[in-house]
Order: C-alpha cells, then sequence, then structure tokens
C-alpha cells in the first residue's frame, strides 16, 4: 500500500482533504474562507444606485427602439418591394439545404 499523505479539493465545495494513502482516512478537512460581508453599507448602497440608473438607462434606451420599430420595419419593407419590383426576375435566397 502507498504511504503519505495525498492532498484533494473538493470539485463542489472547493474543501481541500488530506487523506491517508494506506488507510484512506481523511486527516484533515479544511473549509475555504468565506468572503466577509459588505462592511462600509454606503459604498454598498452607492454601488446599487449606480446599478438602478444604469438598469433604467438600457431600460429606456429598449423603449425607444421598440416606439421607432414600426418606422425602420416600414422603411426597410418598402425598400425591399421597391427592388423586387424593379427586378422581378431574381428570386429569393435560398439556402443549398432547402433545395432537397
Amino acid at each position: 500500500m502507498p504511504k503519505g499523505t495525498i492532498e484533494v479539493e473538493c470539485p463542489c465545495c472547493h474543501s481541500i482533504l488530506k487523506v491517508d494513502a494506506g488507510t484512506g482516512a481523511v486527516l484533515l478537512h479544511k473549509q475555504p474562507e468565506k468572503p466577509k460581508p459588505i462592511e462600509d453599507m454606503s459604498a454598498a448602497v452607492a454601488a446599487l444606485k449606480t446599478q438602478a440608473a444604469r438598469r433604467e438607462e438600457i431600460f429606456q434606451k429598449s423603449m425607444a427602439d421598440q416606439k421607432t420599430r414600426e418606422s425602420v420595419m416600414d422603411k426597410k419593407f418598402e425598400e425591399l418591394f421597391k427592388q423586387a419590383k424593379e427586378d422581378p426576375d431574381t428570386r429569393p435566397f435560398r439556402p443549398d439545404f432547402d433545395l432537397d
């Protein structure tokens, strides 16, 4: 039987286990240090407020995009419709796998 100890890291909780190679017994179990809780409450509140402002900004941009989306789609449709009228012989693109 092998002699000595083996150090193994748990893939789930990242604890360090020292195992006796001969007997298979766990000699030491060391859990990783947990991060400390928030120490400065004012810094945490400020960070949350900036995140809230960023979320609101992204939401407002999305709303503005949705309001103008219909007019953009109409313009694209008109352009493609005009192009189809000018050259009626061209067929729409079909990928090779649709031809089977």
